[in-house]
């Protein structure tokens, strides 16, 4: 069953940079602490790396709403050789998890 979240509810942002493309990061917590939402947008609206940026932070999101707990969702994204996010979603997670 999906957890919904209050209308209104504080969230933070922070800028991130993955691959020579900036990106900005809003996400939101359950009351508890947990991760509920993410949104992520590419500096360039409307180009194919915000598309997918956007969109994979929806899908995120609704993970972490029906209870896929976020280490789950952050380990099964993809990680070059030496371990590090491939991704935006990868790289806002582990910024949001605590790794850097």
């Amino acid at each position: 069953m999906r957890t919904r979240l209050p209308n209104r509810r504080p969230s933070i942002t922070f800028a991130l940079e993955v691959h020579g493309l900036r990106y900005t990061c809003s996400y939101s917590c359950f009351a508890d602490g947990r991760l509920a939402e993410i949104f992520l947008s590419n500096t360039k609206p409307s180009s194919q790396s915000d598309a997918n940026a956007r969109d994979s932070a929806i899908a995120a999101s609704l993970a972490l709403q029906f209870g896929c707990p976020l280490e789950t969702l952050r380990r099964a994204l993809l990680r070059d050789a030496r371990g590090r996010p491939s991704t935006p979603l990868g790289a806002a997670l582990d910024e949001i998890g605590g790794d850097k």
